[in-house]
């Protein structure tokens, strides 16, 4: 019995992403370990996911051109920044952007192993709703 909960429908809403990987396997390792995103094995056997709270999905592909300059932003929800750019840097990420960039936002940019560029936003509140 899976404890996910269903995904919210909408129109407009933005549900999937394909993201370009050189290994599938260490960029599946990374999300899962850095975001606590939820992995997942298809039928077909390719590897897919669902972000930590379940709305958004997607998957690893190879033979793509990684994400490797600055255009259109995905930013990623974090309760605690700090923790999460020591997170991304032990498992085989680079911070591109220190946090400081969008005060008073608390933000930073980072290249996961496949070199896609991405970033984080520290939500205010969240760390002491979610107990990090």
């Amino acid at each position: 019995m899976s404890t996910l909960k269903e995904p919210t429908f909408g129109n407009g809403k933005i549900c999937y992403i394909v993201m370009p990987a050189t290994d599938v396997n260490q960029s599946a390792a990374f999300y899962s370990t850095v975001f606590n995103w939820n992995i997942r094995q298809r039928e077909d056997g390719t590897v897919s996911f669902d972000d930590s709270v379940t709305e958004v999905s997607g998957t690893w592909v190879t033979g793509l051109k990684p994400s490797t300059d600055e255009g259109i932003m995905i930013f990623i929800m974090v309760a605690n920044a700090e923790k999460t750019i020591l997170s991304i840097v032990e498992n085989g990420g680079t911070i591109t952007r220190q946090i400081g960039h969008d005060f008073p936002e608390v933000t930073a940019l980072f290249s996961d192993p496949a070199g896609n560029i991405l970033g984080i936003y520290q939500q205010p509140g969240l760390e002491e709703q979610v107990g990090v």
